[in-house]
């Protein structure tokens, strides 16, 4: 098994395995968390700013209010759309809803989930569970006599409200077994990219490394990521010349061969598609 984006979980406390983040970040362009997966559920909520997130094949903007599901073992990344920018986030091991002797419901609605065979939305919306995260939140924060039982309360709230609307899919044994081969397959991909952006990045290179063919990699690829090869590593150098462009005191020619791009004209015009701005108007902004 690839190991090489999964994030080791540790809890403050083992036997009561849920902990928050609070998440702050200053200057647009910055990477929240590069692509990475672990095996604990975990709940973001922004409490200001704006960000873009990918969960999976899916890619979404987020603002101030929004409340978003990550899967467990599922890839993710974040990237910040706002000058400052403040969320939450939760991680939570559902373990600690089963007791030693199952019983109906928690083998109906618990097990898929530790099992990972059933997948949730990542869009969540309503103020129900908005209240009901904040509220886990305030709990772990405050840790007054009797928090655990408040959160496990909580923690059952929001689980009903997944549950009765938002169940994306629920996956038989094998085909949990494949999505979880195919995402270790294309870890070290991932890694890759992110490390060697740089380079000249074909299909043949990649599904090399795979271990693929090119059609059969590119449709993977394509699956896992919901883009093509070309669209996802040409969006990981425009992303980190977006930061430039803000940060350094690079020229745009400069900030193209850094990240890059090897015609200046094919920079500014992919800049411009994915960006809606010039590289040189947002310099000067």
């Amino acid at each position: 098994m690839d190991y090489t984006l999964r994030e080791p979980m540790t809890m403050p406390d083992p036997q009561f395995p849920i902990k928050v983040h609070r998440c702050d970040y200053a200057g647009r362009g910055q990477v929240l968390f590069n692509h990475h997966w672990h095996e604990h559920l975990e709940f973001l909520y922004f409490v200001s700013g704006e960000a873009t997130l990918e969960c999976g094949s899916s890619t979404f903007n987020v603002k101030a209010g929004d409340l978003i599901v990550v899967n467990r073992n599922e890839l993710h990344y974040g990237i910040s759309l706002s000058e400052h920018l403040f969320y939450y986030a939760l991680i939570a091991d559902f373990s600690l809803l089963q007791s030693h002797s199952l019983d109906a419901p928690e083998m109906k609605f618990i097990t898929p989930i530790t099992q990972n065979r059933m997948l949730f939305a990542n869009q969540i919306n309503g103020d129900d569970a908005r209240a009901s995260m904040l509220a886990i939140v305030k709990e772990l924060e405050a840790r007054e006599f009797g928090y655990e039982l408040a959160i496990k309360s909580e923690l059952y709230r929001l689980l009903t409200l997944l549950l009765r609307g938002y169940v994306a899919t629920v996956l038989t044994q094998d085909e949990y077994v494949e999505r979880m081969k195919n995402v270790e397959r294309f870890a070290p991909i991932f890694k890759y990219i992110e490390e060697h952006y740089r380079e000249e990045l074909s299909v043949e290179l990649l599904s090399g490394m795979a271990g693929l063919s090119r059609y059969h990699f590119s449709r993977l690829f394509k699956e896992i990521s919901g883009r093509t090869v070309t669209e996802y590593v040409n969006e990981t150098r425009l992303n980190r010349a977006d930061f430039l462009l803000r940060s350094s005191p690079l020229t745009v020619s400069e900030i193209a061969t850094a990240t890059g791009f090897k015609d200046i004209y094919y920079f500014s015009r992919t800049f411009k598609k994915y960006k809606q701005m010039a590289p040189s108007a947002l310099r000067k902004k």
